[in-house]
C-alpha cells in the first residue's frame, strides 16, 4: 500500500461508523477508496472475520445514506502480505448529494473530499450539488425583478444591425411566450444586479490599494467600461527591431479580452457576488464565482474542452460577435503567451475560478501568428459546437485569409482531420 492518504484514498485500522462519511464522501465528490485494516501511513494490519465485517459494513452504508448509494459501492475482501483488508470501491454518485439521514440534509449531515480528509459541505456546495442533480438551468428561471428595461442592449443588437424586439427576446430566452422575464433577461437588462469589481494594488500583493472600481448596470455596459479601466492599467513600454521602435503592452490586449469574456460567459450568476479583478505590478488575477461544471477537470478545458455554464447567454455573445466558438478562449489566451517564460496559470476550487495573466517582460516577444497546432485545435472546437465548418468559417474564426484558409482545410484534409462534402459554393468540412 502507498504510505499515505490522498483525495482517492482513505485507510481505517477497523470499522468505525466513521467509514460513513468516508464513503459519503467519496460519492459526492469524485469517488475512491477507503481499506479497512490498514494504518494511516499504510501498514497492513489486517483484520478478522472478513465476511463479518462485509455484512456489518454493507448494512451500516444501507442504513445510513439517503438517497441509496450502494449502487455505487462495492465491498470485497483483498490479501495483502498474507493479511485479510477489507476494499471499499466507490464511483461518484449520480443523484447528489447523499447526506447521512440522521442529521438530513444540511452541512452536518453532508460530506465531501477535500485533499486527503472528508469534511463537511457547504451550504453553497449542496445548492451547486442540488442545481445539477436537478438540470436546473438558471438562465430559464423566473426573474424576482420584472419591471426590466434594454435600452442598452437594445443599442448593442443595432450596432450589430441585428433586431432586438419582443419576437427576438422570446427566441433568444429573455422573456417567456406568457410574457415573464427570465433571469437572463435579468443579467441583459438596464438593471442587472450583478457587477464587476477591480482593484488595482502597489507591489505583488493586497497590502496597498491604488485604486478600485465596481462597475455596475447593464452587463454590456460592465464590459465595455471594465476593459477601458484595464486598459488604462495596462502599461506600454517600448522596444526596437532593428532601427524602429515597437511599442508593447504588459498583457496581450486578446489575452485581457478572451478572459474578461470568459468571466462573463462563465461565471454563475447564481451566486450575487460579483466578478474580481486585482491588477498587480506583475499580474492580473481573474476570479469568476462558480466552479468547473461536474465532470470538467482543469485539465479537460486546457485542452479546449467547453462547457457552457449559460448557454443562452454564451449565444448572444456569439451572435454579437463578441466571443467565437466555444472552447477557443483559452487558446486563444495561450497563444498570446506562447513565447513568453511566464505563462498563464489557472486555479479551481468548488466555487470558483480563477485565471492569472502574468506581465509580459519588455525582453520577450507576443506572436502575432497562430502556431498550426492551435489553428487545428480552433477549428475542431468550432465544429463540435457547429457540426461543419466552411472556409469562410475558418476566415473569420483564425483571421486568416482566403488562400491561408484554403490550405489549412487541404493540410487537415490531407491529416484525415477533416472530411469534405458537397462542392462549389456548398462545400463545407466535417470531423473525420
Amino acid at each position: 500500500m502507498q504510505p499515505f492518504e490522498n483525495e482517492y484514498i482513505e485507510y481505517k485500522r477497523e470499522v468505525t461508523e466513521s467509514i460513513k462519511k468516508e464513503v459519503l464522501a467519496f460519492v459526492n465528490t469524485s469517488g475512491g477508496s477507503v481499506y479497512i485494516g490498514v494504518s494511516d501511513d499504510g501498514t497492513i494490519l489486517g483484520i478478522e472475520n472478513p465476511d463479518e465485517a462485509m455484512l456489518q459494513v454493507g448494512n451500516m452504508l444501507r442504513d445510513a445514506i439517503h438517497p441509496d448509494a450502494m449502487m455505487f459501492v462495492q465491498i470485497h475482501t483483498e490479501i495483502k502480505e498474507t493479511k485479510n483488508i477489507l476494499h471499499i470501491k466507490v464511483a461518484e454518485g449520480s443523484n447528489k448529494p447523499y447526506y447521512l439521514k440522521k442529521y438530513g440534509l444540511r452541512p452536518s449531515g453532508v460530506y465531501v473530499r477535500q485533499g486527503s480528509a472528508s469534511v463537511q459541505a457547504s451550504s453553497e456546495q449542496i445548492r451547486q450539488m442540488i442545481k445539477a442533480a436537478d438540470g436546473d438551468a438558471f438562465e430559464d428561471n423566473v426573474s424576482l425583478n420584472q419591471e426590466l428595461t434594454f435600452q442598452k442592449s437594445s443599442k448593442v443588437f443595432a450596432a450589430h444591425e441585428l433586431s432586438f424586439g419582443s419576437r427576438q427576446l422570446q427566441s433568444l430566452g429573455l422573456i417567456r411566450t406568457d410574457g415573464i422575464f427570465t433571469n437572463l433577461g435579468l443579467i441583459l437588462s438596464d438593471q442587472c444586479p450583478y457587477t464587476i469589481k477591480t482593484a488595482v494594488f502597489q507591489g505583488t500583493d493586497q497590502t496597498l490599494f491604488k485604486d478600485r472600481r465596481e462597475f455596475s448596470g447593464p452587463l454590456f455596459a460592465q464590459l465595455e467600461e471594465c476593459y477601458d479601466y484595464m486598459q488604462l492599467n495596462n502599461p506600454v513600454s517600448a522596444v526596437f527591431k532593428g532601427l524602429y521602435r515597437v511599442d508593447r503592452k504588459a498583457y496581450p490586449d486578446v489575452a485581457l479580452r478572451e478572459t474578461l469574456l470568459n468571466c462573463l460567459v462563465h461565471r454563475d450568476y447564481g451566486i450575487s457576488t460579483g466578478t474580481f479583478i486585482s491588477i498587480y505590478d506583475n499580474r492580473v488575477e481573474f476570479t469568476s464565482l462558480g466552479g468547473l461544471l461536474p465532470g470538467i477537470a482543469k485539465e479537460d478545458i486546457l485542452l479546449g474542452l467547453s462547457v457552457c455554464r449559460n448557454k443562452k447567454l454564451a449565444d448572444i455573445f456569439y451572435r454579437l460577435e463578441l466571443i467565437e466558438a466555444y472552447g477557443t478562449g483559452l487558446l486563444k489566451i495561450k497563444n498570446a503567451y506562447a513565447e513568453s517564460l511566464t505563462k498563464p496559470q489557472i486555479l479551481t476550487s468548488p466555487n470558483a475560478f480563477k485565471l492569472i495573466l502574468p506581465k509580459v517582460r519588455e525582453t520577450e516577444q507576443v506572436p502575432l501568428e497562430l502556431p498550426q497546432r492551435t489553428k487545428e485545435e480552433l477549428v475542431i472546437n468550432y465544429m463540435k459546437g457547429h457540426g461543419t465548418i466552411t472556409r469562410k468559417d475558418i476566415q473569420d474564426l483564425l483571421q486568416v485569409s482566403q488562400a491561408t484558409a484554403v490550405r489549412i482545410m487541404k493540410k487537415m484534409t490531407e491529416e484525415k482531420l477533416l472530411k469534405k462534402q458537397g462542392k462549389g459554393k456548398e462545400t463545407r468540412y466535417c470531423k473525420v
